[in-house]
């Protein structure tokens, strides 16, 4: 394998202790090795972008709070901030409504390392193209469909049980990369590898890197206790 996949943490890591989709999370799964992270993307009832799988999170509904009453969750302007010089960013956006909130703050802190603004709901990756015509977008999948191919995104990200080398090549043979989630077994990360996948995204950030990359330095000093 020469070209080894981009490696990215799911929601950052399911490290133990460490709470998914947060600060935490994230340098954790930049200290395993990996080159960046995917992460959930929600709006509160005042406009804020906040980092959140669920449309609850502490019982509170987000599209029914102001950003005051969801303090816990980390603002989408400050993971933005603090790891756009670091990592390559796969935001997802869960809801609507979040489009120019995320141009305007990926045009201010620009990722070095590459990203991607992600989504199933096609309308949502409508609006983005229709307001930026170079902004990097990709749609997810978890059922077999080719609407992938009708759409203005340069990624394709299926679930990994949909994935086959026939579709990676396919693909690739219309100039778009190919991103899979969620591989958490050896076995699934050396054949996707294989077949020339352009990212994998896992919850188990070491083993993922000790798998595909198993002479990097990996550093565990820098992740904070959330």
């Amino acid at each position: 394998m020469n070209n080894l996949p981009l490696l990215l943490g799911h929601r950052g890591t399911r490290a133990f202790r460490i709470r998914e989709n947060t600060l935490p999370a994230f340098e954790r799964a930049l200290d395993h090795g990996c080159d960046g992270f995917e992460f959930d993307v929600r709006l509160t009832q005042d406009g804020r972008a906040v980092v959140c799988h669920n449309p609850k999170s502490r019982g509170i509904s987000l599209a029914k709070a102001s950003i005051a009453r969801v303090g816990h969750l980390p603002p989408l302007e400050d993971v933005i901030a603090r790891f756009a010089k670091r990592a390559f960013l796969d935001i997802e956006l869960k809801v609507p409504g979040l489009e120019q909130q995320v141009l305007t703050l990926l045009r201010e802190n620009v990722p070095e390392r590459g990203y991607v603004v992600s989504s199933f709901l096609s309308n949502v990756l409508l609006e983005l193209r229709a307001r930026s015509e170079t902004v990097a977008l990709g749609i997810i999948f978890d059922k077999k469909t080719t609407k992938w191919r009708d759409l203005p995104v340069n990624y394709v990200i299926p679930r990994k049980s949909l994935v086959t080398s026939a579709l990676v090549n396919e693909v690739h043979d219309v100039g778009k990369f190919l991103i899979t989630w969620t591989v958490n077994d050896k076995r699934s990360m050396l054949r996707l590898a294989n077949w020339g996948v352009d990212a994998i995204i896992s919850d188990k950030t070491e083993l993922l890197v000790k798998t595909l990359r198993p002479d990097q330095k990996r550093n565990f000093g820098s992740a904070i206790e959330d």
